[in-house]
């Protein structure tokens, strides 16, 4: 490790310090919103402080070990517990530079899940619903819930779109690298010549965080639209205009809810998710400016991007972003077995910020 990442240890470690007095005192105590930050800021930096207590001890068994050489009869012993010493300080290094790492606080958090049908028609939207159900399954693995909250669905089955909140912990940390244009190459049900097509549908995921509510929205740029939910709901949902239709002019970003039986509700849940899209677009151009002369980009977050390709005649997947990331096992995966796949983005996505981090110091 680097001084300079040392130093960035060190500093880390003297905040937990004073956090930990700020904890005890009781100004802070009696301040409800400053005792939760520093608690959380606290308990993130536990992780740091275990793993550099361990450090110590490694480093004093070495030096007890490295003492014991010079007895002769000790030697050989002391030879082993210098490896096995040495070999531990080499892992506590790699976990150190780990919890250098930035910690993406949305990670614990929920989001919305958003899937558009794009070239290809019929089998796009077809595609689309694939997408959205191998999530979901997903999901229900994961034991979260998923919330729809508006749809509109093709013709000839899936969607034209569908909007869904994914609530779970990690829900984001695990999807988040999910954004960008999904293309499939396969024989669609409409086609009656057998040939293979090439379809997409482009997948956005935005966090659903805390600090939509400090994002404030001049209401002279919306437009707001009232009209009949076209859902399952009973007769109530289909004779009254609760479903809410939000357009942020300056931006374009429409938003709709039609899953709530009133049009207030509706109008929250909308706004919300307004508010979350504004927000993820200005992160998002923050990201792309900063990750500019990045050679992988996992996680931009720009839907333009082709970022996989499901071929079903050969029951491969290819995710274009990481070299080498072919998996022939499309049956599975399109049931939900995301794991080995979401598992890897992220291991290349640690990877390249541990780049980043070792070329800044």
């Amino acid at each position: 490790m680097t001084p300079t990442l040392r130093r960035k240890l060190e500093a880390l470690a003297e905040r937990r310090e004073e956090l930990e007095r700020l904890l005890a005192d009781p100004g802070v105590i009696g301040d409800s919103e400053r005792f939760r930050n520093f608690s959380r800021e606290f308990s993130q930096l536990e992780p740091l402080a275990t793993a550099m207590a361990e450090e110590k001890r490694a480093q004093a068994d070495l030096a007890a070990a490295q003492a014991m050489r010079d007895d002769p009869e000790l030697a050989e012993l002391a030879d082993e517990e210098i490896a096995a010493a040495q070999q531990r300080l080499m892992q506590l290094d790699d976990e150190l530079m780990l919890l250098l790492l930035p910690k993406d606080t949305r990670d614990d958090g929920n989001l919305f899940l958003e899937v558009r049908a794009g070239t290809g028609g019929d089998e796009a939207a077809i595609f689309a619903g694939d997408l959205f159900r191998m999530y979901a399954r997903y999901a229900e693995r994961q034991g979260w819930k998923v919330e729809i909250e508006s749809d509109s669905p093709g013709e000839h089955g899936g969607y034209k779109e569908i909007v869904a909140r994914v609530v779970g912990r990690g829900a984001y940390s695990k999807l988040k690298f999910e954004s960008g244009t999904h293309r499939v190459q396969r024989v669609p049900e409409t086609e009656s010549q057998g040939r293979i097509h090439t379809s997409a549908a482009t997948v956005a995921i935005i966090p659903d965080v805390d600090e939509v509510d400090d994002i404030v929205i001049n209401p002279a740029d919306l437009k707001v639209d009232t009209f009949r939910s076209s859902g399952a709901g009973g007769q109530h949902v289909n004779k009254t205009e609760s479903a809410i239709r939000i357009t942020h002019v300056p931006s374009g970003v429409v938003v709709e809810c039609q899953t709530e039986r009133s049009q207030h509700a509706n109008r929250d849940k909308a706004m919300k998710r307004l508010k979350a899209q504004l927000l993820d677009a200005e992160r998002s151009k923050q990201q792309a400016a900063q990750a500019e002369t990045r050679k992988l980009q996992v996680g931009s977050g720009d839907r333009s991007q082709r970022i996989r390709t499901y071929n079903f005649p050969q029951g491969r997947i290819t995710d274009h972003r990481v070299e080498g990331l072919t998996l022939y096992d499309l049956p599975n995966i399109i049931q939900g077995d995301l794991d080995e796949l979401i598992d890897r983005l992220g291991r290349e996505h640690l990877a390249d910020e541990l780049a980043r981090l070792t070329e800044a110091a």
